[in-house]
């Protein structure tokens, strides 16, 4: 690396943390840890389960932006001596380009965990596939995005859980519902909502001629207990049926599968993941409640649009990305225009960059 790149990394270094310094408002940040640390210690505190947990999960939040800034103050100020030093020993010149790529790497990282700041970002959430029309194609396509995500939650940390599943009659699935849990799950996944297009050469098309197939994607945040969301039990009906096991001993041979329909919305929840009917519903219940959430979250955008007068081309059911394997390969967002033609890497789940350019991308249309 060149000394005048050196300089330029450095220099955009010290830009970026000056700039961190002011996002995160670090006087305002440190007055608020400080605040929730005292109330944690006064009496009483623990006299209401619900408010104390909430007061924690802020105070652990904030923390951890905390000392993720200042670990990053701290490199930098590691990095600049070693510059110094590498300047009159040239035998330092490498493990200064290895500290300013890391360096880079770290800052980067940073950048995106700070604009997961919505109210619902740091929720678990549940991710649904729906196959377009195309038969066994959009089913095998959509198998193959329930492999894409789920290797993506591996590699985040994430837990996985499906809590329904309909398997495709020839191939692939029509349709599934997961429950991932983790740190800000919600936050990296919600720009996964929308319509996934695949273009490839048919494995089930004798004359191997291109197909396009069609999957819907939709995410919503776990709801916290605390959220403000009204259900009336009235308007939902619910019915109970077998469950469609794998065969052998995952047959289940109780009616514990539960179906909701929420009469105002028709919304139609489904759970048979667990063996317990009462478990069921109570998952199938949690999942009609982030869909309820999801319409409310949608409508208050949209209301905020309309005040700005602006409109931001990222609706539901919208064409969002599409995934080509013939006659070339190139994965294209199309609302990021962010796109690699390492398309096997992002089929096994290299999603990191296109989830990283849409946070950047939502915080400036924001």
């Amino acid at each position: 690396m060149e000394r005048y790149e050196i300089n330029k990394y450095l220099t955009g270094f010290k830009e970026k943390i000056s700039s961190l310094k002011e996002s995160i408002k670090l006087d305002e940040l440190e007055s608020r840890i400080s605040l929730l640390s005292e109330k944690t210690n006064e009496n009483g505190f623990w006299d209401n389960q619900k408010e104390s947990k909430k007061v924690f999960d802020e105070l652990n939040t904030l923390k951890d932006k905390l000392k993720g800034f200042k670990e990053l103050e701290s490199s930098l100020e590691d990095l600049l001596v070693l510059d110094e030093i590498a300047i009159e020993d040239s035998s330092l010149d490498a493990e200064l380009e290895e500290s300013i790529n890391s360096f880079n790497n770290n800052l980067e990282e940073y950048e995106i965990k700070i604009l997961l700041n919505d109210e619902y970002d740091d929720s678990n959430c549940f991710l649904e596939l729906h196959p377009g029309a195309g038969g066994t194609e959009s089913m095998d396509w959509a198998d193959m995005l329930y492999r894409m995500y789920y290797r993506f939650c591996q590699k985040m940390g994430f837990k996985v859980e499906v809590v329904d599943y309909l398997a495709g009659e020839e191939a692939g699935i029509k349709s599934i519902t997961l429950q991932i849990k983790g740190k800000n799950a919600y936050g990296y996944l919600k720009g996964e909502r929308g319509v996934h297009r695949l273009v490839r050469i048919s494995p089930f098309d004798s004359n191997k001629r291109r197909h396009t197939s069609f999957c819907s994607c939709d995410v919503t945040p776990e709801i916290k207990e605390d959220s403000n969301i009204d259900l009336n039990l009235d308007d939902v009906k619910i019915d109970v049926y077998h469950s469609s096991g794998a065969g052998g001993q995952s047959v289940n041979t109780t009616d514990s599968a539960v179906r909701l329909t929420h009469k105002p919305t028709g919304i139609v929840v489904t759970c048979q993941n667990e063996r317990s009917q009462l478990k069921n519903k109570e998952v199938a219940f949690s999942i009609l409640k982030s869909k309820l959430l999801q319409i409310k979250l949608k409508q208050q955008e949209e209301e905020l649009n309309k005040l700005k007068g602006e409109h931001m081309d990222i609706d539901f059911g919208s064409q969002i990305r599409s995934y080509t394997l013939q006659p070339y390969n190139l994965v294209k967002d199309h609302r990021t225009n962010y796109e690699t033609t390492n398309t096997q890497g992002v089929l096994d789940g290299e999603l990191k960059p296109f989830i990283d350019s849409y946070l950047k991308y939502i915080k400036k249309m924001s």
